[in-house]
């Protein structure tokens, strides 16, 4: 397999946001190098004496992502640039099949990103000024921004620490008249407790519309997630599990659903159930998300390698989870009961300072990266950012909400999430999916690494 040889620049959120916090990041050098394989440089990073890295281990040369086979992936996008046929046409049309198929629902449809991708389901479902839509904190900042593009207001349900999801428990509690619809997030790729979200959502009327953008062919009861809701949206971008630098899809079984995304995707043209139902042209307000030819064809060469990297990423998480619960202080993630398979865009662990005699968690990132081993605190509490503030003070937000609803104080106070600020500033630790790809002599090394700091952690915390 074959790699580009530029740097991931995704997120410029993560450079601006994530380091809020002491310790909260290893270094804006570290996210964008994580998917390289490569520790963190230019920090001061406390090193352990004599045998440093792990002794006796050779020090991997971690899996580098995007990864890509030049004899199998290289000619379908040299036709796609021989045809002159560049926008969406029958090559998009391919992988939205294919994609449906493997996911398991009826219909799909592609979109420039995941975000936008679900700006357009929950558009599509009436979704809009007026309306909350229940989202958890612990996620990327596409989710409530998502939710903010339309119009409407998030709010924010607090985490579950050991599964990293939202915590089901705690949704009912924040449900009011305003309510429409709940945007759960299986985070990481592993499926939160979507069977009970379903079962509130059918109670009290709401839609689900499922960000599934971490999680490829995640099961929950041998059902793929993104197929539970009322619509299931995915991420293709550069970093996951199916890279094709940018791109998005909507899955539904609601194949009227799909028309009207796909009309909105298309500056609202009337498009197969819509134009019996509107007529021919311009039948909805709509706008430009159309993916290009060049992105599905890379797509449907990285969807064959899917299924067998899943499942390396799966059976290294069951090995590396199975070591690390031996370790003191180190806490990975729980599944929920119903799981069945998880895609694993993340390895999440807790990290507890006082097994580690009070070993700051930064001091702890900065010792595993100096001994090879890529690593990363992950999320800022998005409950808190100041994004939100902006959202509100704008014209339109105040057009359509009181002010009692606008005030950023009382809003913070309706939303705080102290079981997620607890794993954000202080817990959270992140492998990325291509560690995951490793070897077993891979794991043992990170395992070594960890156990190394542990038993070394008087030195650091000198």
């Amino acid at each position: 397999m074959k790699r580009s040889t530029k740097k991931n620049t995704r997120r410029t959120f993560i450079k601006q946001h994530l380091l809020s916090g002491a310790g909260t990041m290893l270094g804006i050098h570290s996210v964008s190098s994580l998917l390289d394989g490569e520790p963190s440089k230019g920090m001061d990073i406390p090193t352990l004496p004599a045998h440093s890295p792990v002794s006796g281990q050779q020090q991997p040369q971690w899996v580098k992502w995007p990864q890509w086979d030049i004899a199998a992936d290289e000619p379908p996008v040299v036709e796609v640039l021989r045809s002159g046929v560049w926008s969406r046409a029958k090559v998009v049309e391919q992988f939205e099949a294919a994609w449906a198929k493997t996911i398991g629902a009826k219909a799909c449809v592609t979109t420039v990103n995941g975000t936008n991708a679900m700006i357009c389901a929950l558009a599509n479902l009436e979704i809009g000024g007026g309306d909350e839509v229940i989202i958890p904190p612990y996620t990327f900042i596409a989710t409530p921004q998502a939710v903010l593009q339309t119009g409407a207001m998030p709010v924010f349900v607090d985490t579950d620490p050991e599964t990293f999801q939202m915590d089901v428990s705690k949704i009912e509690a924040k449900i009011t008249p305003l309510t429409r619809a709940i945007l759960p997030v299986h985070i990481a790729g592993i499926p939160c407790d979507i069977e009970a979200i379903m079962k509130i959502a059918k109670k009290h009327k709401l839609v689900v519309v499922e960000d599934s953008c971490q999680a490829w062919l995640s099961e929950v009861n041998h059902k793929k997630v993104g197929t539970f809701g009322n619509a299931g949206c995915f991420s293709f971008q550069n970093s996951k599990n199916i890279p094709m630098g940018e791109g998005g899809a909507i899955v539904s079984d609601d194949e009227q659903l799909i028309d009207r995304c796909y009309s909105y995707h298309n500056y609202g043209i009337a498009h197969a159930s819509m134009v019996a139902k509107h007529g021919a042209g311009m039948s909805m307000l709509g706008t430009k998300l159309r993916l290009t030819e060049y992105q599905a064809a890379i797509g449907l060469a990285q969807l064959k390698r899917l299924d067998a990297q899943t499942t390396i990423r799966a059976n290294n998480a069951a090995y590396l989870k199975s070591r690390l619960e031996a370790i003191p202080g180190i806490i990975p993630y729980k599944l929920y009961d119903h799981v069945t398979r998880v895609s694993f865009h993340l390895f999440p662990f807790r990290y507890k300072k006082e097994a580690f005699k009070g070993l700051p968690r930064a001091a702890f990132l900065k010792a595993l990266s100096a001994e090879g081993v890529p690593c990363s605190s992950g999320y800022t509490t998005l409950n808190t950012q100041p994004f939100l503030a902006n959202a509100f003070q704008s014209k339109n937000f105040k057009r359509m909400y009181s002010s009692k609803m606008l005030d950023i104080n009382k809003y913070r106070e309706r939303n705080h999430c102290p079981q997620n600020d607890i794993l954000c500033n202080e817990e959270a630790v992140w492998f990325t999916q291509n560690i995951l790809l490793g070897s077993r002599a891979d794991m043992d090394y990170i395992i070594s690494a960890i156990e190394k700091i542990y038993k070394k952690q008087k030195i650091l915390r000198n």
